[in-house]
């Protein structure tokens, strides 16, 4: 069994959280997420696991890929982590409408 972690290790647990992000979305309205909790906080842990895991890729990927928004990424969480309470839903709803399947779309051809 290989337990090497490396760049594409990490890159497939982003975009595994990307699709479960999208297929529990998809054709949602900010309405109805903001009316389920747990969906609400599942987003929110998938984010900041996309983060953590996006931490772990190796400088020379992100640099290779510097188009992609990783300040973006680490921004949305520490805004989730420091300001759990708080956080503006309208946001996340623009981020899980928008951001992530873009995201997810560059993301899946770097595999």
């Amino acid at each position: 069994m290989d337990n090497v972690k490396d760049d594409k290790y990490y890159l497939k647990k982003i975009i595994a959280d990307l699709e479960f992000m999208i297929d529990h979305t998809q054709g949602k309205t900010q309405e109805d997420i903001e009316a389920n909790p747990l969906l609400i906080d599942s987003i929110h842990f998938r984010l900041i696991q996309i983060s953590e895991n996006t931490d772990r890729l190796s400088n020379g990927f992100k640099e290779k890929h510097s188009h992609l928004p990783w300040r973006a990424i680490k921004g949305m969480r520490n805004l989730i982590v420091h300001d759990y309470g708080t956080v503006d839903l309208t946001i996340v709803y623009d981020t899980v409408s928008h951001s992530i399947p873009e995201l997810y779309e560059e993301l899946k051809v770097l595999l």
